[in-house]
């Protein structure tokens, strides 16, 4: 039985995962007839005594979780007067809190705004401003830059582990102390009503701001389900042998779609335990998954190399690991490999997807992502995915150019911003995802390159636009150009070639960038020339040019 075979399989009618066709805003979507009808009966059906969520010595199990989300609900609706369609930010570190919170907002109709809790204040400002966020639940380190932001007065604020919150502030555990027990609160909630706001960064300008339905999200989770179906149908991976119950390390940030979809969300269908660590090291994560006998674990490249070679190094018994997923950035074909021989039965995968397609794509693991290490995968059933040329032609298999997709899974608009809605889609309803890209024979997905001016670190998006302005910002810069240089662990580092005052002073320049930029935006490599910087015959600054010239000076020899 091949792939395609197994698929129409498990999605026939009368199958657990069958596929009916609906009316999308662009045409035809394939969705799951069996889904839940919105997150919020996702959460409801999960409810059992199985151990759910680890906050270092705090654990709740899943009727506990539902229990407190829903004193949550109780405490937006009747304190706050939140009625469906409201914004309700989150900004925080991976607490408990965190997802208690989004369970709770999602469920009574309201917009979970998942905000970066790395922004400085002026970020957080024009988050929290841009989608007229109605609530925020933060914590001290949140509410500190929230005190240096000009937000809206009649924004209600809950503090979250923070005891001195000031004036105005609602102490969530207090709050919810003077509530009795209750049931979540009914609410009407439509699959294709919007449920969660997630930020991504462009080129240039502002990060915007990814709006998308409980459909889309849902449709995420399901999708990556079906396609573990298919691979045990048609024995292209070993059913899990493991002794111990699943369990998931939360070692990304809960504001990516890797922490929310992959991690959060996935764990409720699976009755998956989740252990969410206060912040990554590797060190802490190996006895981690020893303690809690963690059989998977998701994280950008960076994350799972330290994982690496922290097996390599400590005695830690890791045996317990089924699975190290990747997501967030390319994975080196040699980290593939380094996985595979690191751990006792853990098998290496990953995929390939975007904010806008709430982490879905293509995806691949076990063996067939040993025999195809620089692929991305292939493409999950309610997506398709083409590449096209620069007039937007489809291209033939092998033949580079702009990947593009859509489907049941893609998000409905940016917040706000119809002008970048529309520039994303082509007429008959294709993304244009800025990815350079091939396909091969087999259906593979091979990403190459990025049209996009756009720096991935680590998994974090860094518009060079953004970071160029913070830059030209300082008096002693006249001009700037800032690229992406390859770097071993975080996949790909900051770097910027400077024109400016004879006066110039890079102590004090990254001093100025810190005020004005988020720490992982601060670009590790300055360049500085007496020149200035050269252009196109367009006048555009001839970055790969520069690109180039700082690759070979950081290169040794070079």
């Amino acid at each position: 039985m091949n792939r395609q075979e197994a698929i129409a399989q498990l999605t026939a009618e009368g199958q657990p995962y069958e596929l009916s066709t609906v009316d999308g805003p662009h045409g035809p979507l394939r969705v799951f007839a069996n889904a839940p009808a919105n997150l919020g009966r996702l959460y409801a059906a999960a409810v059992s005594d199985a151990p759910f969520l680890v906050y270092g010595d705090e654990r709740y199990t899943f009727r506990e979780a539902y229990d407190a989300a829903a004193r949550i609900a109780q405490l937006l609706v009747e304190e706050c007067g939140i009625e469906p369609g409201d914004r309700i930010a989150i900004s925080m570190r991976n607490y408990p809190e965190w997802m208690l919170a989004f369970m709770a907002i999602t469920s009574v109709g309201a917009i979970a705004v998942a905000m970066n809790s790395l922004w400085t204040p002026d970020e957080m400002a024009y988050g929290l401003t841009t989608c007229g966020v109605s609530v925020l639940f933060a914590d001290a380190e949140r509410l500190d830059r929230l005190a240096q932001c000009d937000t809206d007065p009649a924004m209600r604020v809950i503090a979250v582990r923070a005891p001195s919150a000031g004036a105005g502030v609602i102490q969530l555990d207090t709050a919810l102390a003077q509530l009795a027990a209750a049931d979540m609160p009914p609410a009407a909630v439509h699959p294709d009503d919007p449920a969660i706001i997630l930020f991504t960064s462009g080129s240039t300008g502002h990060p915007k701001g990814v709006l998308s339905t409980h459909r889309n999200v849902i449709s995420a989770l399901l999708s990556w389900e079906l396609d573990a179906r298919q691979n045990l149908l048609r024995g292209a991976i070993r059913p899990a042998s493991s002794p111990h119950p699943s369990a998931v390390l939360l070692g990304v940030p809960l504001f990516h779609v890797l922490g929310m979809h992959a991690v959060f969300l996935s764990s409720f269908r699976a009755q998956r335990k989740l252990v969410s660590m206060h912040k990554w090291d590797p060190v802490v994560a190996a006895e981690l998954i020893e303690r809690e006998r963690i059989t998977s674990f998701s994280g950008p490249p960076a994350m799972t190399g330290d994982l690496v070679r922290e097996a390599q190094r400590s005695q830690r018994d890791l045996s317990s690991l089924q699975s190290v997923g990747g997501g967030g950035a390319a994975r080196a074909p040699e980290q593939v490999r380094q996985i595979d021989a690191s751990f006792r039965n853990a098998a290496p995968n990953t995929g390939w997807g975007m904010t806008e397609t709430n982490a879905i794509g293509t995806t691949i693991g076990g063996d067939d992502y040993l025999t195809h290490p620089s692929s991305a995968g292939r493409c999950l059933a309610v997506l398709e995915l083409r590449v096209v040329d620069d007039l937007g032609a489809p291209l033939p298999t092998n033949e580079r150019g702009e990947l593009q997709i859509r489907g049941t899974s893609m998000f409905c608009e940016y917040w706000n911003r119809p002008d970048a809605t529309a520039d994303s889609f082509t007429d008959d309803g294709w993304f244009r995802t800025g990815d350079v890209a091939y396909l091969d024979d087999e259906g593979y997905l091979y990403i190459v390159d990025r049209i996009k001016d756009l720096i991935i670190r680590g998994g974090e998006n860094i518009g060079c636009g953004q970071v160029e302005a913070a830059l030209l910002a300082h008096p002693a810069v006249y001009e700037a150009a800032v690229y992406a240089v390859p770097d071993e662990r975080l996949g790909e580092e900051v770097a910027a070639t400077l024109h400016g005052s004879p006066t110039l002073d890079l102590d004090e320049l990254r001093r100025f960038l810190g005020e004005h930029l988020a720490a992982y935006e601060v670009p590790r490599y300055l360049f500085v020339t007496a020149e200035p910087l050269p252009r196109t015959g367009s006048g555009k600054l001839f970055k790969r040019q520069l690109r180039d010239e700082a690759v070979a000076s950081l290169t040794p020899g070079g």
